[in-house]
Order: structure tokens, then C-alpha cells, then sequence
């Protein structure tokens, strides 16, 4: 069966062996964040842009968390604004012929040197600012696809007691964003209601406030419930086995990176590889032996189904696919601004783009049933129908 909230497994009508795991969203939308920047090319970028939000659309289900994707899209706009309007007053190391406006330029002390603030914008500094912003635009949208599709508290559930704090910690910051977002849309409704402004300055002051008193009230009583089920209580474990834990964990951590150092370096590509698994392994090994301090019980805990294992399948391929095509064919997925030419679409990397199409065929949204008096016919109340005498011990739990 499933449940009503975020964080308290499948949306409703959909059965827990059939839901998809938190953590498959998360690899699936984290692949396709890590794709993005194996390119610049805005077709590529925008081709993304347009699966994560249609497999959003698609297969997002009806939580709060679900709903602060819009937000998120808006912070990817306003960062790609930012980035031109710095281009655009403080310069660019590109060079260009194509002038589109002189700015008053403001003359500084010597030790600004290689800073300006106004002078020439060319077309070709504001086409590389555009491709450089719309790439981390699109890092930023994968993040909230992720968001809207998995709420982080179910993701929590499925962490190794290791990181349970960690985890802990995380979660109640990517929460942040969906109350916010529900705060303030709550409170303006209220305001308009009230035949109040909601917008401009003086709507910003009166919607502010409350937004952050109720932030600050939530935060509180968050504390005070996870004091009453106790939170950061360990078990007590050897001092052995503490310092086999640490000694793994921070191993694994250095293996990484020596690893994925090995792997970025031409020197390097024949020790990369196999140090980068060594400290993987024993980095999981050091979570496993440190799980052990936290001890932990899970209520309904979501499962790795073929389903989950298809959806991660595919963002990972989407990532290895950019890789690939970033190794061979740089030219395609880094169009030059100088000179100022029109970005080409590369047929077989867009190809591997439109696989992280796979989760709207794979795992839609349930249909939300109708409210009664909008299509449906209402339900009949449980006093109406004729049913014999029950017990107690036949009554479900609400």
C-alpha cells in the first residue's frame, strides 16, 4: 500500500513493489546533471532541459516536494541572467570582432588590473557566457528534477547507518525549498484574499516575515522531535573496531581520489582505474563496519525492483554515452564563439540524450482521482452502505 506524504514511501495507489526506488531518481536526475557538463553545446544543453522536465511532468507524484520544480527552474533563469550581466559589465577574456555596444568604461587603480567595468560587449563574449551559463542552468534543473521527483526524506531511509547524521543534515536542506516555496505561495494567496498587495517591495517586507518566522518555528520543533526519538544515539562498539572503520573510510576516501586524479591525467591512466575501485570498496566497507554504531530500523523500506535498476541504468548511460563523446569528438560538444559560428546538433550524442526518456515509459505518475463534483460521482459514505456488525480486531488502523 502505499502512503499520503513525502518521506513515507510510494505516492498513493501505487504498490511498493512497483514504486521506484528514491535513490534511482536521484542517479537517474545526478546522471544527467553530470552529463551537462561534458558540454557546451546549447542543442545538447537544451535537448536535456527538455527530458528531465518532460519525465518530471510525467512521472512526478502529487507531494509538496514535487512542487517546488518550477522554483528551481526560475533560480537556473536568473543564474543564466547573472552570468550575461556579468559578461556584459565586467568583460570577458574572449576576444571579439563583433561589437554589439560600447559601455562607458570606468577607469581603476593599478592593482585592478585585468578588471573592467564597462568597455566593448562583443557578440562572441556574450555567446561563450551564454553556453557557460546555460550548462550550470542545466546542472541546477537536474538537481530540482530530482527534488520533485523523490523527496529527499525517502532517500534518507536507504542510507547505511553511517551516514545517518549526515544524511539527517541534507535532507532538512533540500527540504528547505519546497516549505519555502509553499510558504510563500500560502501567504500570498492569503494577502490577495485580503484585498492586500503581494507583489513589489512593500509584498515582499509583509510576505517575508511571516515566511521566516514560520521557517524558524518549523526549525524548532523539528529539534525538539527528533530529541524525543532519539536522535544521535550510538551503540557501544570496540575501540578495534572504530579504528578499522576510520582507517577504511578515510583509505577509501584517498584511494578515490588518487583514483579519479589517475583518470583525469594522461600519466596516470594505468593505476587510475584499479585504485579508484580499491578505494571505493574499501570506503563501502568503512560505511558497512560504521553502520554498526547506529543501530536502525526501517518501516517499509523501499526496494531495488527492476524497474528502480532500468531508470538509474539509464541516466548512467546518458553520462558515459557524453563521456564518450566528449573524449572523441570535443569539436561537436564544444562549439567555438571565435570565430562566431551556429552550433551544430550531433546526431548520436543527442541519441544517447534522448535515452533518459525512459522513466516516463517506465514508471508515470498514478492518475490522481477526481475530486467529487468535477467529473466524478462522489463516494458513498462508509454509515451508507449495509454491511454486517465488525469487531475490533477487523478494523484496519487509520
Amino acid at each position: 500500500m502505499g502512503s499520503d506524504g513525502p518521506g513515507r514511501g510510494p505516492s498513493r495507489g501505487t504498490p511498493s513493489r512497483l514504486a521506484v526506488h528514491p535513490g534511482a531518481w536521484w542517479l537517474w536526475s545526478l546522471a544527467l546533471g553530470t552529463a551537462a557538463t561534458r558540454t557546451t553545446n546549447p542543442l545538447l544543453l537544451t535537448l536535456l532541459l527538455t527530458v528531465s522536465g518532460y519525465v518530471v511532468v510525467t512521472c512526478r507524484p502529487d507531494t509538496p516536494s514535487a512542487r517546488s520544480y518550477p522554483a528551481f527552474v526560475k533560480l537556473a533563469l536568473a543564474v543564466l541572467l547573472v552570468r550575461l550581466a556579468f559578461a556584459t559589465l565586467l568583460g570577458s577574456p574572449i576576444p571579439g570582432t563583433h561589437v554589439i555596444v560600447t559601455l562607458p568604461e570606468v577607469p581603476l587603480p593599478h592593482w585592478a588590473q585585468g578588471i573592467r567595468l564597462g568597455g566593448r560587449v562583443t557578440a562572441e563574449a556574450l555567446v561563450f557566457a551564454l553556453y557557460d551559463g546555460l550548462k550550470l542552468a542545466a546542472l541546477l534543473v537536474c538537481v530540482g528534477a530530482a527534488n520533485a521527483l523523490a523527496a529527499p526524506a525517502r532517500l534518507l531511509k536507504s542510507l547505511p547507518g553511517a551516514l545517518y547524521e549526515t544524511g539527517v543534515a541534507v535532507v532538512v536542506a533540500l527540504t528547505f525549498a519546497p516549505h519555502l516555496v509553499a510558504d510563500v505561495r500560502r501567504l500570498r494567496a492569503a494577502r490577495r484574499l485580503r484585498g492586500r498587495p503581494d507583489r513589489g517591495v512593500r509584498g515582499l517586507l509583509h510576505v517575508g516575515l511571516p515566511v521566516l518566522e514560520g521557517a524558524l518555528e518549523r526549525s524548532v520543533a523539528l529539534a525538539a522531535a527528533m530529541d524525543a526519538r532519539g536522535y544521535g544515539r550510538t551503540a557501544e562498539v570496540a575501540p578495534s573496531v572504530r579504528r578499522t572503520t576510520a582507517a577504511l573510510t578515510l583509505g577509501g576516501l584517498l584511494g578515490v581520489c588518487a583514483g579519479t586524479y589517475g583518470l583525469l591525467t594522461a600519466e596516470g591512466g594505468t593505476y587510475g582505474l584499479p585504485v579508484l575501485f580499491a578505494g571505493v570498496a574499501a570506503a563501502l566497507a568503512g560505511l558497512w563496519l560504521g553502520g554498526r554504531r547506529s543501530p536502525r530500523t526501517r518501516y517499509r523500506p523501499d526496494t531495488w525492483n527492476p524497474r528502480s535498476l532500468l531508470v538509474a541504468s539509464s541516466g548512467a548511460a546518458v553520462a558515459a554515452l557524453l563521456f564518450l563523446a566528449a573524449a572523441r569528438d570535443p569539436g561537436a560538444l564544444h562549439p567555438g564563439v571565435v570565430p562566431l559560428v551556429a552550433p551544430a546538433l550531433p546526431l548520436w550524442p543527442a541519441a544517447a540524450v534522448l535515452l533518459g526518456l525512459l522513466p516516463a515509459f517506465l514508471a508515470p505518475a498514478a492518475p490522481v482521482a477526481p475530486a467529487p463534483g468535477r467529473g466524478a460521482a462522489p463516494r458513498r459514505a462508509a454509515t451508507d452502505r449495509p454491511s454486517a456488525p465488525s469487531t475490533p480486531a477487523a478494523e484496519e488502523p487509520s
